[in-house]
């Protein structure tokens, strides 16, 4: 199975990573297919074809998550759109307050809705 996925390139703690089709055995720095770009994690620069991304997924060729990602912020000139809440991420404390804080809300919403009803109800029962 072909897979589009990242190349490790450049230095000890500041990588580069190129976009490249390659057989989803052979090993990560292993020779590609194609590559169909770059990717700077730390200046967030990116040069990627899209059209020809794009082609070897419809041939069946399968982008990993984070390739995924970068195809679907990927403006039509090939630059990365990037955007700092995106890549904003929570521990596992952070997330469940957070769906905690969205239930309650919820909650005080459904709670307010039904007693705006209840009231009107009554006004037409007497």
């Amino acid at each position: 199975m072909l897979k589009i996925r990242l190349k490790r390139l450049g230095a000890k703690k500041a990588p580069i990573y190129r976009i490249i089709v390659i057989n989803s055995t052979t090993k990560r720095e292993g020779r590609p297919i194609q590559e169909l770009g770059y990717y700077n994690p730390k200046s967030k620069e990116m040069k990627l074809d899209k059209a020809t991304a794009e082609s070897w997924i419809s041939k069946g060729a399968q982008p990993t998550d984070t390739v995924a990602y970068l195809l679907k912020n990927c403006n039509e000139d090939g630059t990365l759109n990037y955007k700092k809440s995106d890549v904003v991420k929570l521990s596992k404390k952070a997330k469940a307050k957070q769906e905690a804080e969205a239930a309650a809300k919820a909650e005080a919403e459904k709670a307010a809705a039904e007693a705006q009803e209840a009231p009107a109800e009554e006004v037409t029962a007497e």
